[in-house]
This record gives C-alpha cells, structure tokens and sequence, in this order.
C-alpha cells in the first residue's frame, strides 16, 4: 500500500515521523486481535520500501485503490493472505514474492499463523514513469509495462520462494541504519531489473482459493485448535464440513503452510511450551492439557519439534 492507505488504515494508533524530510515514518496500527508495525521509507519519489511486522489475525484498512500503483510483497516470517476482487485467495509462505496492483485486492490482509514479517515496495507507476530513477533511464525499462506483464487481465503473479528473490531482499532484513540510504536505492533497482528479466510464462501458477473454500477451513483451523482432546480424521471433517477431502487438505496446506496433521502435531507442542514455561503444572498434566494421553508419546513429539526434551525445555525457559 502507498502511504495514503497506511494513513487512512483503520485502527490507526499513531504515526511517528523518524526524521524531518520525511524519509521515514512508523505507523503503529491496531488491528483486530493484535498490532501491526509499518516503517515506511521513501527511496525515490513515487517508490516506497515497507517493513511490515503484525501479530495479528488480519488488518483492514481504508482509502482509493489505485489501479496505478503496483505492490510487490515478499514474506519473511509467517504467511500472508489477499484476497483479489475475483473473490478467490493467495497465499504466501515464506521467501515467496507476489505482484499485484492495489486495485485487484480487497483492503484487507489476513496472517493465518498470527505473524507475518515482510518487505513490501510499493511503486506509483505514472510518478516513477514521469520522474524515472537513473538505472531505468540508462537501461530503457518502460515501468509501465510492467501492469502488463505481472498483472494482465486482473491477475496477481506470484513467485515461489528462489535463490534469486532470497538474493535481493534478505540482506534488507540486516542493513545498518547508516547504510539504509543508499543501500535500499541499490535493492530497489535491482529489484526492477530482475523484474525486468522474469519470464512470466516460466513461472509456475500459485494456486489460489475460493473465499467459501478458505471460510471453511478457518472454521475447521478454529475447532481443532479449540479442543486439543479431539482428533478428527479428514474424513470426518469432511463429512461434517461438507468439503472434499482432496480440497481440504490442499486449502488447509495453502493457508497455514502445512498439512493438517504436521500443523496440529506442531501446534499442539508449541501450547505445551507456553505451558512449561508460565505455569506451575506437571509435564503429564501438561501433556494432557495439549491432547497427549501418553507422556511417552507427548516427549517423543516434543524432542521431534523442539528437539530437547520437555524437563529439559522446562529448565532452560523457566519464567515462573
């Protein structure tokens, strides 16, 4: 998003200038059940560089979509959701990279694990055209084309995670403040160059989702995470939610990133450390809390997702 959505976003709880040209701005944002945190630099006029920090469930915001400002989004940690005007939706996991113009999306994200990391660069196409950086002067690269080419039609492109989209945005995860400056001038050009070169035809399609597709699931995510004790079988979720078993297990991957077992496996252990770590409960009282009838099994999974076992766990984090 430009930064008049940012400044328009709903639950809005402060704007906080870093510097006196304007450069820099944080935007704390209250969003549903959590916070979001937006820095926005501005690089060049009409381009705008983005760390995104939420945990959070979903952020809505308010303001015009523009047709003409093209957001490339890359996810660092957690996963991020949009949902097109088409009414289905994508999904990205981390390393991935997606394209769209901001018209094409609803004004809402949502972050289906309850964080989400990112880098968005947000470019005002008919701005950068009219007052292009040096790079694109040199190098003859029309930015308008690049509408055309990533979102013909109303499509969103997406780019699985590589080692090319890896190259160009984690170093920005590390820069030294006093190198910010010029160094997201290069990232930035990089990136368009790269851009530039993509074949879109080479790229392998993102499976999208329908919106009845994706309510479905977040209605069965919220029954299996409120009682652990339970253990459907996708059959059974199937049957009750009225969902194909081969579409459920393909949209709940798409959205938390993982099959439903290995989800709820990891789920379960990661509440169980929460619990070893705040409260005065035994492990076996522990592991039953999370569904684990048998201690044997509970420390065997847990070694396999933390890899410690829980005594041992419990006396490294200790907080109470």
């Amino acid at each position: 998003m430009n930064e008049s959505y940012i400044i328009n976003a709903k639950g809005l709880d402060a704007v906080i200038p870093k510097d006196n040209d304007g450069y820099c701005t944080i935007y704390k944002m209250d969003c549903v059940d959590g916070l979001g945190l937006m820095t926005v630099y501005q690089v060049y006029p009409g381009i705008q560089l983005i760390y995104n920090d939420f945990e959070t469930t979903s952020c809505e915001w308010k303001g015009e979509l523009d047709k003409n400002i093209l957001e490339i989004n890359h996810c660092r940690e957690g996963r991020e959701g949009s949902k097109l005007l088409s009414g289905s939706c994508l999904y990205l996991g981390e390393g991935d990279m997606s394209i769209h113009t901001m018209d094409n999306c609803a004004p809402e994200m949502t972050f289906p694990l309850k964080h989400y990391r990112g880098i968005s660069v947000v470019i005002n196409l008919k701005s950068v055209a009219e007052n292009p950086p040096e790079i694109l002067s040199e190098s003859g690269i029309d930015i308008l084309e690049f509408k055309e080419k990533f979102c013909a039609d109303g499509n969103c492109f997406v780019m699985r995670a590589k080692d090319e989209i890896e190259h160009i945005f984690s170093e920005l995860y590390s820069i030294p403040d006093c190198l910010q400056k010029p160094y997201f001038k290069i990232k930035v050009q990089e990136l368009i160059l790269f851009l530039y070169m993509v074949d879109v035809s080479k790229e392998k399609f993102r499976e999208q989702y329908t919106s009845p597709q994706v309510e479905i699931v977040r209605k069965i995510h919220k029954k299996l995470i409120s009682n652990l004790h339970e253990r459907p079988t996708i059959e059974e979720l199937s049957k009750e939610y009225l969902i194909n078993t081969a579409t459920l297990k393909a949209t709940f991957k798409g959205i938390y990133g993982q099959p439903i077992g290995t989800y709820m496996k990891e789920y379960r252990i990661r509440q169980s450390a929460v619990l070893l770590r705040q409260s005065q409960e035994t492990i076996a009282e522990i592991a039953n809390r999370v569904g684990y009838e048998n201690q044997s099994k509970f420390a065997a999974a847990f070694r396999d997702i933390l890899k410690v076992t829980p005594a041992e766990y419990r006396k490294q984090n200790r907080s109470v």
